[in-house]
């Protein structure tokens, strides 16, 4: 891998850990489209899964002393089910299929923040886990699913992203175990996992500490940036 195109890879790793230590979700919502870019769309989903998983070890233990542990376990259980259902599906099928279903996923999360569409929280928790982690699975994203699942246990700022890392560490763990079954990972993936490591601890505690202070319209405009980017070069392709 060119020099300059690992270095930029790993400052998009970085930014996505610190957004997910921060929000407790979303850090899939930079790092898929950027390892999609550089490695493929299913190596890329699939090393993401694998360093989110990573990076949510580092969340759980920054967020020990409130995770919701009990009041979380069914939307949990269900995200790692579906997210297991999901990988699943990715293994075998077609690069193509992955990548409609990534370009997918992102327009229904636009329109889901554009609209507000918070409000169908109403559909379910366990519902709308069960999706995020199909979801999650098989385009490398759940979009707003997740948070709007975890929404449903009515817990604080701090509980909630506490829930969104539990939840995001059973998701992302149940995939990286079933993409490394199918052997998804090969080329430059076990280098940028390495150099990722450091990275994790570093960007979590740094997330940790901007929690209450970051700003919602400065995540939004880097996000929509990068999926706009990234939607425009498979359209592309």
């Amino acid at each position: 891998m060119d020099p300059l195109i690992a270095v930029l890879t790993l400052v998009a790793v970085a930014a996505a850990f610190a957004v997910s230590a921060s929000a407790g979700l979303g850090g899939s919502l930079i790092l898929v489209p950027t390892l999609a870019l550089v490695l493929g769309t299913k190596e890329g989903v699939a090393l993401a899964a694998l360093l989110l998983a990573g990076n949510n070890v580092v969340k759980v233990i920054a967020y020990g002393r409130t995770l919701p542990l009990q009041k979380a376990a069914v939307v949990v259980g269900l995200v790692a089910l579906g997210a297991a259902i999901g990988a699943r599906l990715l293994v075998s099928s077609p690069e193509d299929l992955v990548t409609v279903a990534v370009i997918v996923s992102f327009v229904l999360a636009l329109i889901a923040e554009r609209f507000d569409l918070s409000r169908l929280r109403s559909v379910g928790g366990p519902l709308l886990a069960f999706g995020a982690g199909a979801t999650s699975g098989f385009s490398g994203t759940s979009g707003p699913l997740k948070g709007m699942a975890i929404r449903q246990l009515d817990l604080d700022r701090a509980h909630f992203v506490g829930a969104a890392s539990l939840a995001s560490l059973a998701g992302d763990a149940t995939k990286a175990a079933v993409f490394a079954e199918a052997q998804l990972l090969d080329g430059s993936a076990p280098l940028l996992a390495v150099l990722a490591i450091p990275l994790m601890v570093v960007a979590t505690f740094t997330g940790r500490k901007i929690n209450q202070a970051m700003g919602e319209r400065g995540y939004s405009v880097l996000f929509w940036a990068v999926m706009g980017g990234y939607t425009l070069r498979l359209l592309l392709t």
